[in-house]
């Protein structure tokens, strides 16, 4: 046998260890989905005690449209009202508002070139 020869054992065994490193990284996955949708769960139980309804279907529509500003501004209103210095549930007239303000925030920081 030459040395670039595998034998049937060491073929077996090369298998059998690629088989548990993937059923490990699946394993992995599985869990790591899992605690993210846990996490979102307890994210959206706690956006319903902070938003009437119609504000939470606001923020639906702007997740839509831009995910990572929606995203920021649940977990900046849950902290909020964790703190106590979001007077709860949040209506849609006032997360309206509470928008408009972020909005004008926003259109400050624009960097003209002469």
């Amino acid at each position: 046998m030459s040395d670039e020869e595998v034998s049937p054992e060491e073929l077996e065994a090369l298998r059998r260890r690629r088989m548990m490193e993937l059923r490990r990284t699946l394993m992995e996955e599985q869990r790591r989905v899992q605690e993210q949708q846990e996490l979102e769960a307890r994210k959206q139980a706690a956006l319903k005690l902070v938003l009437t309804p119609e504000a939470r279907a606001r923020l639906t529509n702007i997740k839509m449209v831009k995910p990572e500003f929606a995203e920021q501004l649940e977990l900046q209103l849950i902290q909020l009202a964790q703190t106590g210095r979001l007077k709860t549930p949040l209506t849609d007239e006032q997360l309206k508002e509470i928008l408009k303000r972020l909005q004008v925030q926003r259109k400050e920081f624009k960097i003209r070139r002469a």
